[in-house]
């Protein structure tokens, strides 16, 4: 099996500027766009498992770290749905050619669907696995305890305990305020495309109602959903990458 080729380039300038990382694998289209998790990285579990599908299939795919995330330069702290935005906006129309096929996981749902929208060509299809659309309003700080909006408030940042992590996940003034520019959820969204749904019922960071909120916005576009009775958040067992897999290859045609 041949390995992906890794390049970078450059996006933005003065303080904003900073480099992606890709890696990206030649094949046939339409391509496949891994748009990736809050703090995951494009050699995650999931992202790596489909990227191995696309090689034995002889699938064109693209993966990229957002600036802050694993081999992209930037700090975590300094990101915002829209500096991240940009980056996988630049990323796909740099390498992924026309009528891509989107597969976002988590706040990578949110990040299809938004790009979905700002995209000229529509994409051939859109994967969302646990997405979670508005996550920083309605999954953060709608939730927040007292104590920690008043950390966010008053010294710009609270720290949150992480069940994947030892090290506490900076939540970050910005990116509450800036992501309030990008909310979803409270209008009809439209892709352009054929969408499939993949969410796990036992899923602590994205409970499945969220996912049918979105259904509930999806009305004009054609949507199947996959409820996993047991699935978890991560959704990266044998059994989950299978289904995601299926999914992919089934959302539009090879060319």
């Amino acid at each position: 099996m041949t390995e992906p080729v890794l390049e970078r380039f450059a996006l933005g300038e003065g303080d904003a500027a900073r480099e992606i990382a890709v890696l990206r694998r030649e094949g046939d289209g339409p391509t496949i766009v891994w748009l990736g998790g809050f703090l995951s990285e494009m050699t995650a579990t999931k992202a790596t498992a489909l990227d191995d599908w696309a090689a034995s299939a002889g699938r064109a795919m693209l993966r990229f770290d957002y600036s802050g995330h694993g081999a992209s330069s930037g700090r975590f702290e300094d990101g915002t749905i829209g500096q991240w935005l940009e980056d996988a906006l630049a990323a796909i129309e740099r390498y992924a050619g026309e009528a891509p096929v989107l597969v976002g996981s988590s706040m990578g749902g949110w990040m299809a669907l938004l790009a979905a929208r700002a995209m000229a060509t529509p994409p051939a299809g859109i994967v969302l696995i646990a997405p979670a659309p508005d996550f920083t309003e309605d999954l953060m700080w709608a939730r927040f305890s007292e104590e920690a909006r008043r950390a966010i408030l008053d010294e710009g940042v609270y720290r949150k305990p992480s069940q994947y992590s030892a090290e506490p996940t900076p939540i970050t003034r910005a990116l509450i305020e800036e992501g309030r520019r990008h909310l979803l959820l409270g209008a009809p969204i439209r892709t352009r495309a054929p969408v499939h749904i993949l969410q796990g019922m036992d899923d602590p960071d994205v409970p499945w109602e969220h996912a049918m909120r979105l259904v509930e916005r999806l009305a004009e576009d054609d949507v199947v959903v996959t409820l996993i009775k047991d699935g978890d958040h991560r959704l990266s067992r044998d059994e989950d990458l299978a289904r995601i897999i299926e999914a992919v290859d089934g959302i539009a045609p090879r060319r």
